[in-house]
């Protein structure tokens, strides 16, 4: 996705554009190399134990989201809400432990707890769940991070307590290690370590 999206989708985002979408439609492309079936994170798998009812195993249909102004309004201030609303601490700060995954009831978390939050805001605002991904990737600075992936009819975007703005995958810099199935949201799948384009070839 090129600067020039970038720039119609905030555009849309703070009402300066109207109608943009059904006049100039744009693609971010979707996550490459999806692969197999792989295991859940340790964090995931402690958050399924305490939480079954949101982690239930069932097939589910495809289900991409489709962006129009209105959509893209509510999926960037809930965005917004939660990386404004949430303090960023490390789990062993928290809680005294390396990693717990929860919900941030108390207003403090870390990049998991924003993803969960953020997930269950839009799931509650009618957005289908088998498109909203929790995904791990490393980030910039090769350490593990985990973001929402939004599945779109344009693409996958990243939502991401780590950058205010909404990218297309393509432009984090991130490499995406693997994410929920967008079949099952019980399982994961890898997405056998792509790069955006802009992940150093070091790494």
């Amino acid at each position: 996705m090129n600067k020039k999206v970038i720039v119609v989708f905030g555009m849309l985002a703070t009402g300066m554009a109207s109608g943009i979408l059904g006049v100039s439609p744009v693609s971010a492309q979707q996550v490459a190399s999806i692969g197999q079936a792989t295991t859940a994170p340790i964090g995931f798998m402690q958050f399924c134990r305490e939480n079954p009812a949101e982690c239930v195993s069932r097939t589910l249909p495809r289900r991409a989201i489709a962006l129009d102004e209105g959509s893209w309004r509510r999926i960037v201030k809930i965005n917004a809400d939660v990386n404004r609303e949430i303090i960023a601490v490390t789990d062993q700060d928290h809680w005294g432990v390396p990693e717990l995954w929860s919900y941030p009831e108390d207003g403090r978390g870390d990049c998991e707890d924003y993803v969960l939050e953020k997930r269950r805001r839009l799931i509650r605002a009618g957005f289908p769940e088998q498109a909203l991904l929790i995904t791990v990737v490393r980030d910039k600075r090769g350490d593990g991070h985990a973001v929402l992936t939004i599945k779109t009819d344009r693409g996958d975007f990243v939502l991401d307590n780590q950058e205010g703005q909404i990218l297309a995958w393509k432009d984090t810099g991130y490499r995406f290690i693997k994410r929920q199935s967008d079949e099952n949201p019980a399982q994961w799948v890898s997405l056998g370590g792509v790069g955006s384009p802009n992940v150093a070839s070091s790494r």
